[in-house]
């Protein structure tokens, strides 16, 4: 059964002055979709998810999220989605418990379904012991998966992660990405920025960004293909060499 798109995205544009970060990107997202959007640093990755995030306005492009429009609806975007930066997001000098209160209230929830979220997510993270620890005591491999769990907590449409794995160890970034896709099941689209090109392979569909364009739209066995790459790391790395020939 073919899914309503959740993210609608044409021509969108983001100018800083003389520079140009977003570059007319037109794309689509569905909903319960892993989409991976990956590029190097510097890419333009963050700029458009503040901008689907209704953090920040387009200089130009139609864009919509969970039927929102970016321009004029950004309150009811951000009621909608969950984010989750690039760096740790949560309230460092609050215990585990306290940050789930503080952004469930955020979220409106009332005390009883926070209470109830809480114990849900500390269970099956396997934290419970970590309830009162203040935030800044707790391992980051640990901080990661409460930052993802409490961006989540208010079943959002959307969840927006910007390299939610960087830093970890491998045994970590593997069960964040059960995470990922246990949200995925329950229909919530899961949008997210990667620095490691394995962890591609893991989304339903990929978009590679170059300097601010959209170079390569598609599964990841289809741009395996299309690019004659054994796997993304080598696709990534002929769009850049392609790039690079191109400027030179």
């Amino acid at each position: 059964m073919k899914r309503e798109n959740i993210i609608e995205v044409k021509d969108l544009t983001k100018k800083f002055g003389n520079f140009t970060a977003n570059d007319k990107l037109t794309f689509s997202v569905r909903k319960g979709e892993v989409f991976g959007f990956l590029g190097a640093n510097g890419a333009g990755k963050t700029t458009a998810i503040k901008i689907l995030c209704g953090l920040s306005k387009p200089t130009s492009g139609d864009i919509s999220v969970v039927g929102y429009d970016v321009y004029t609806q950004p309150e009811e975007i951000k009621k909608n989605i969950g984010y989750m930066s690039q760096k740790f997001s949560l309230y460092e000098d609050l215990t585990t418990a306290e940050n789930f209160r503080f952004f469930g209230g955020i979220y409106g929830l009332k005390k009883a379904e926070i209470k109830q979220k809480t114990s849900f997510y500390l269970q099956q993270l396997d934290m419970e012991n970590a309830r009162d620890k203040i935030i800044q005591s707790v391992p980051l491999g640990w901080k990661q998966k409460l930052a993802f769990s409490i961006a989540v907590m208010h079943e959002p449409d959307i969840v927006f992660l910007d390299e939610p794995t960087s830093g970890v160890d491998p045994i970590t970034r593997r069960q964040f990405w059960d995470m990922i896709y246990n949200t995925a099941r329950e229909g919530i689209t899961v949008f997210l920025t990667t620095h490691y090109m394995d962890e591609a392979e893991y989304c339903e569909r990929v978009t590679i960004l170059v300097d601010g364009r959209i170079e390569a739209l598609d599964t990841p066995m289809a741009l395996k293909k299309q690019f004659g790459g054994s796997s993304m790391e080598e696709v990534f790395v002929k769009l850049a060499r392609k790039k690079l020939t191109v400027d030179g």
